[in-house]
């Protein structure tokens, strides 16, 4: 009878804890495009954490501590709304540099915990740019409203990612 009650108390506790929903899961996209001019000129254009002027909805970048650790930027966006940086890591040999979002409001883009990673590959006359995220939705509880679920969000940053490297390219190689 004990053993049938222990069973029956261990059925019952993983039925109860898979019923449970979980919290939100980490998202990760990537984005990459190729560009007709040298990793250098490249990454003259991409690399200065100071100057975000290549994506196209930031109309103004302020920021303190050029390009080593712990540097940030404010971006102004088109419209007024502000995105607050911070540079993790720089890395000029590399032509790499990562970031984080330190505050944003989730209406201006939907994410929490939001980390990114922007890398120039060179190959002669050309170059791969590559722009990594991994980051949450807009809204961290379960049953987000669809503008701040995991759909939303990943749609939200690839749509930047796309907008911005497309960007990079047309400045890049005009100026070529």
């Amino acid at each position: 009878m004990k053993m049938i009650a222990l069973a029956t108390m261990a059925a019952f506790a993983v039925v109860a804890s898979s019923a449970q929903a979980h919290g939100p899961t980490r998202q990760k996209v990537s984005e990459t495009i190729e560009i007709n001019a040298p990793a250098d000129k490249v990454w003259a254009a991409v690399g200065n954490f100071q100057d975000a002027a290549w994506i196209p909805v930031v109309e103004k970048t302020e920021g303190k501590g050029g390009n080593e650790a712990k540097a940030t930027r404010l971006l102004t966006l088109k419209g007024g709304a502000t995105v607050e940086e911070e540079l993790v890591k720089h890395d000029a040999d590399k032509k790499s540099l990562a970031y984080r979002i330190t505050k944003v409001d989730v209406k201006t883009l939907p994410v929490n915990d939001y980390s990114s990673t922007i890398e120039v590959a060179g190959d002669g006359a050309k170059s791969k740019v590559t722009w990594r995220g991994a980051f949450y939705r807009g809204y961290m509880n379960n049953d987000p409203p669809a503008d701040l679920n995991d759909e939303a969000s990943k749609k939200a940053v690839l749509g930047l990612y796309k907008a911005g490297l497309e960007n990079l390219k047309a400045k890049v190689e005009k100026g070529s």
